[in-house]
């Protein structure tokens, strides 16, 4: 695992870079211009009642950490998902390479 760390230096460099700057664009910005998911939107139209609290399949809702600030949140989730996807991505490549 170390040798792809090394062989992908760069890419792995601006993966987190992205994080650490994905507050300004998921928190701030989103914030700042209203942004509202289009799937909320549509239901929102549609007049469906709101459900997510009462259907919370995830610890991480909406990206955020509970007692963390909101920026904070959003990197740590990040985080995570980031190396779920490593995770899986280098148990398929160790499965195939059998």
């Amino acid at each position: 695992m170390r040798e792809y760390f090394i062989k992908y230096k760069k890419a792995f460099t601006l993966i987190g870079l992205l994080l650490v700057i994905s507050p300004i664009f998921g928190v701030y910005l989103a914030s700042l211009i209203g942004y509202h998911e289009p799937l909320d939107i549509a239901a929102s139209m549609l007049g469906l009642n709101e459900t997510t609290e009462e259907i919370n399949w995830t610890p991480l809702l909406d990206y955020t950490v509970p007692g963390l600030p909101d920026w904070l949140g959003y990197i740590v989730s990040g985080v995570i998902g980031v190396l779920v996807v490593l995770v899986l991505a280098f148990v398929f490549l160790k499965l195939t390479r059998l």
